[in-house]
Parts: structure tokens; C-alpha cells; sequence
């Protein structure tokens, strides 16, 4: 295929979704042969994935962020999964090396440009395969910080025992609402893309305009799931 190398790149994007899907329904066979779960690296798929879509690099094996901008990426994958994917991870927090240790309050997001939510569903109404990704921009996004201030202090109060702030995706569900008990957001969507004829993906929305004007929007009344 030849495909322009340069990035961004939508149809790299594309292809690599392809390749992801051929790659899991492959290995589906052996673990159905084998009575085991489908491996999936979710991670590193979903970097990849932001990196085509944004043209922020890895950082080549380097410990620290996800992206050499100091961008984070989150990944759930909802295929052949035996328990509930969610975003783990969404606020640095309990990091102890020299290269990850960040404040533990707000502030550790102050000079994190972008971060990223990669979830891989299954769209409800036509039932197929779905990826979709949403952005945030943390140093300025007041929504999204208030409500990872509400969940520092409530950790430090006591009130919350663990390190791993946990956002639950919208899973197989045609919304941009992301829940936690410190608040349920409507997150800024940058990208979908749908398995359509012949296996093969296309993208149904693109808005890089998130990028750099994308904000949360507070959605108070819905439930935790």
C-alpha cells in the first residue's frame, strides 16, 4: 500500500485498525481451541493508534509518558473481555521511581498537553466493531481538573483507599459520557471508526479541532454504572 508516511495520517489510522482486528479475531481461534482469553495489548495499540492520529511520537521505549510530549494515552477494550474494562490510571498518583513521580494533587496534570481515552466497543445499533477516542487537555480543561481535585482530596481524606483513579467508558453505549463518583463528564470526542463491508474500518467522525478547544462538559444527574 502506498500510503504517505507523513503524520498525522487517517488512513495508517485505518489500516491499523484493520490490522488490530485481524490480529484479534486470529488469535480468537486459538484461545477458543485452547480454553484461554484472547490476548489483547490494548496499550500499545491504542498509542500507536494516537501517534497516527496526532503525530505525537512514542518515546522509543523510554520510561515516563506515553507520548515524548508528555501526553498519556488510556486504553479498554471491550472484545471477548472477561471483567469490566475501564480507564485505570487517570491521574498520576502512589508513583515512587524518580522517572514517573509526580505531586500528588492537581498539579500533576499541569504539564501533561493531552490525554488520551482509546476504547474498542461494539457499536449498539448496527452491531459492529467500534474505536473510538476522546481528549482531554488537563492543564486546561477546569471541568476535568475539578474533578480530579475532588478524588485527591477524597484519597487523602481517607475516603478513597486506592491510587487508581478509574473513569468507566460509556461500553457498547452511543455516548461521550464518562463516569466516576467524582464527577460524570462529557468528554471532548476526537475520533470514531466502524467496521463496515468486506471487514474493513472508516472513519465517522473526526474533529482535531479538540485538540486545541476541547473542554468537558458536566453531566451531574447520571448514575454510576
Amino acid at each position: 500500500m502506498n500510503t504517505p508516511k507523513t503524520l498525522p495520517n487517517i488512513n495508517l489510522a485505518l489500516e491499523l485498525l484493520n490490522t488490530h482486528y485481524e490480529s484479534h479475531r486470529s488469535a480468537r481461534r486459538f484461545a477458543e481451541l485452547t480454553n484461554h482469553t484472547v490476548p489483547s495489548d490494548t496499550k500499545s495499540w491504542s498509542e500507536i493508534l494516537v501517534t497516527l492520529l496526532t503525530g505525537k511520537r512514542g518515546r522509543a521505549r523510554r520510561k515516563g509518558s506515553d507520548l515524548d510530549d508528555g501526553s498519556d494515552v488510556k486504553a479498554a477494550n471491550v472484545w471477548d473481555a472477561i471483567d469490566t474494562p475501564r480507564f485505570n490510571g487517570c491521574a498520576p498518583a502512589g508513583r515512587v521511581s524518580e522517572t514517573s513521580k509526580k505531586p500528588s494533587d492537581v498539579s500533576a496534570l499541569d504539564d501533561m498537553p493531552h490525554l488520551f481515552f482509546v476504547l474498542w466497543d461494539i457499536e449498539p445499533v448496527r452491531n459492529v466493531q467500534r474505536c473510538r477516542v476522546w481528549v482531554v487537555r488537563p492543564s486546561h480543561d477546569d471541568v476535568f481538573r475539578e474533578m480530579v481535585e475532588l478524588w485527591y482530596r477524597k484519597r487523602d481524606l481517607g475516603a478513597i483507599k486506592s491510587n487508581n483513579l478509574q473513569l468507566h467508558p460509556p461500553r457498547n453505549k452511543n455516548s461521550n459520557v464518562i463516569r466516576n463518583a467524582c464527577g460524570n463528564l462529557s468528554y471532548p470526542l476526537l475520533f470514531v471508526a466502524e467496521l463496515g463491508e468486506h471487514d474493513q474500518y472508516s472513519a465517522t467522525h473526526h474533529d482535531p479541532s479538540v485538540l486545541t478547544f476541547g473542554q468537558c462538559q458536566s453531566i451531574d444527574t447520571l448514575p454510576l454504572e
